[in-house]
């Protein structure tokens, strides 16, 4: 929004118990965001445990499942995160895909931005009308939600403004960010052209609708990352990066990424093989090409330099999808992306 590039960190711990200290932690290095993922822990629990361990570092959530919770849910959720953090709370709201949602969740699959759009405006009318004491009366396809009773109100706080952010791939979504949002998370798997030649023009078609502005809202991406203290390190990880991109882009619903470079074949080959398990092979579909567009390869140490290079006046907030450790390289990294950004 102000022209600077925020660098961030990602709580993707597999204990949930590490999150204290890995908030303390990135609240003394600096960094501009800590966001937690829902993969093996709720996104909120963690948050909850980062606010009561922080003081200036913002806590989002990148993503919470949106249509796995009730918009009611969703809004309990974060107004105490937003009240206990003191107003650093960053709402970050994704769909997930069908399959997860009916398989993984066991719950019903439906329009995801015809839906996704009364969430946002259904959780803003709870929040109003919790701050205002105004009648709750939302009523959409998907959801009526009339019910708000003193006994169950939590009621007004300090900081009653937080921010959404959507996760957008394709460009719907990315429209309805534009419209509606306050930012956009953006997948790792995308590469610049995408985010220049399809994000960006989705989104500001989104923020036409609104009267707004680019600088008006964010845009925060994760990024694949292949680093390391030496050359052994760095093929290793190169080659780490090469499975995750084989797995993420086995997803149909990201065939466009690879559509717009020319890939799309190999999304269908690894889609292939992806619904016959098999995993070991996937990694054979991505080329040398591929990895370059997709993955940032550098030494530790070079990662402030090559990070601003590539996303600076892209995008508005960066972090590696490298999971946060809170080590002193990681000290090092945000001391040097802040030197650097400054001097830019």
């Amino acid at each position: 929004m102000d022209g600077t590039l925020y660098f961030d960190v990602e709580l993707a711990t597999k204990m949930v118990s590490k999150v204290s200290t890995l908030a303390r932690a990135a609240d003394g290095m600096g960094v501009g965001a800590v966001w937690a993922n829902e993969i093996r822990h709720d996104p909120f629990v963690q948050l909850a445990l980062a606010a009561a361990n922080s003081q200036r570092v913002r806590l989002g959530t990148a993503i919470a499942l949106a249509f796995t919770r009730s918009p009611m849910t969703l809004a309990y959720a974060s107004w105490d995160i937003q009240n206990l953090s003191r107003g650093r709370l960053i709402l970050g709201l994704g769909s997930q895909v069908k399959g997860h949602i009916e398989r993984r969740f066991g719950m019903k699959w439906e329009p995801p931005v015809a839906r996704m759009r009364e969430v946002i405006r259904a959780l803003r009318s709870i929040w109003g009308a919790w701050q205002t004491g105004e009648r709750l009366e939302f009523e959409g396809r998907f959801y009526k939600i009339n019910l708000m009773t003193p006994f169950f109100n939590p009621g007004p706080i300090e900081h009653p403004k937080i921010p959404i952010f959507l996760a957008g791939v394709n460009s719907r979504m990315c429209v309805l960010a534009g419209e509606l949002c306050d930012g956009l998370h953006i997948h790792p798997l995308h590469t610049v052209r995408y985010v220049k030649e399809r994000i960006l023009g989705s989104v500001r078609e989104g923020l036409a609708k609104s009267g707004r502005s680019r600088h008006q809202m964010q845009l925060a991406a994760s990024v694949f990352v292949a680093t390391g203290k030496n050359q052994a390190e760095l093929r290793r990880a190169r080659e780490e990066c090469r499975r995750q991109v084989a797995f993420y882009a086995s997803t149909r619903t990201y065939r466009g990424v690879l559509e717009l470079h020319g890939w799309g074949d190999a999304c269908d080959r690894l889609h292939t093989k992806s619904v016959s398990s098999d995993w070991d092979r996937m990694s054979q579909e991505v080329s040398d090409e591929m990895l370059r567009e997709f993955v940032l390869e550098g030494l530790w140490e070079e990662l402030p330099g090559l990070l601003r290079d590539r996303y600076e006046g892209v995008l508005d907030r960066v972090r590696l999808y490298t999971p946060f450790d809170g080590s002193a390289g990681w000290a090092g990294l945000a001391r040097a992306f802040k030197k650097g950004s400054a001097q830019t």
